[in-house]
């Protein structure tokens, strides 16, 4: 099972989750957690439970940019600041990144993404998710207050406007370790959509569940066209799911170089 909770299967396919489980879920320390989960007692496993607190998975927050018609991009670049651990820890999985995707034929997002399950912080470069292909790096441990630095490249000469493979980068500026999903498929897309930062957490049942410092910067945010100049100015435009439950402060400011995304 992915960190994305999708299955990749040994041949490299891979699926949507499995069906979820209809009994509540408990965290080691006995605590409710908001996903479920097959560990029940044999007694318990005749009764359904009633339904768990509200929680928050999916995309929530974040900041993009399209190219030009007729137009794609070529390369883009950030960096940003492992926050602290939660204080809470519900079994939730938080996801921060920047991105490059298809506007008109979104198969895949290329990511590199800094993830927290289970207690750690760990980073890891991903092509999430065409089918039969290796879609993420090797995932390596961060420590809050690392610097991170993220990369998306295309593998092909300036001006091609849809290059069949990238490099997908994450990298600790901190301790030096890195890790890279070399050579990726674009599977024909031609990547016109930019995100310089996004927040997509799951099972989020408490703003607690977040990072205390309530905020991420992505700074020295950098995009270049297919021609690999850089785009100037960049007009972010700020996308704020306000209907989930928890609300917890979402919100999105940038310039330029710099996406601020509050949880």
């Amino acid at each position: 099972m992915l960190p994305n909770h999708r299955i990749q299967h040994a041949d490299g396919s891979v699926e949507e989750s499995a069906t979820v489980c209809t009994y509540q879920h408990y965290a080691a320390s006995g605590k409710l957690a908001g996903r479920n989960s097959a560990s029940q007692s044999p007694a318990a496993a005749n009764t359904k439970a009633s339904p768990g607190p509200p929680e928050i998975s999916g995309w929530i927050e974040s900041a993009s940019i399209v190219a030009n018609t007729g137009a794609s991009f070529g390369s883009m670049n950030a960096r940003w600041t492992v926050p602290p651990r939660p204080r809470a820890d519900d079994g939730q999985v938080l996801f921060f990144f920047p991105g490059l995707e298809d506007i008109d034929d979104t198969q895949s997002i290329l990511q590199p993404v800094l993830t927290f399950y289970a207690g750690q912080w760990y980073l890891q470069s991903w092509n999430c998710c065409l089918s039969g292909i290796a879609v993420n790096s090797p995932g390596i441990n961060v420590s809050p207050g690392d610097r991170i630095y993220g990369s998306i490249t295309n593998t092909c000469g300036t001006g091609t406007l849809s290059c069949s493979a990238w490099n997908v980068l994450s990298l600790d500026m901190t301790t030096g370790e890195s890790t890279e999903l070399a050579d990726t498929p674009s599977d024909g897309q031609v990547f016109n959509w930019a995100f310089g930062g996004v927040l997509e957490p799951y099972y989020v049942i408490s703003c607690d569940d977040f990072p205390p410092d309530r905020a991420m910067s992505f700074d020295k945010v950098a995009v270049f066209n297919e021609s690999l100049r850089p785009v100037h100015d960049a007009k972010w435009a700020a996308a704020v799911n306000t209907t989930v439950t928890p609300q917890c402060n979402f919100d999105v400011k940038s310039d330029p170089q710099k996406i601020t995304i509050s949880y």
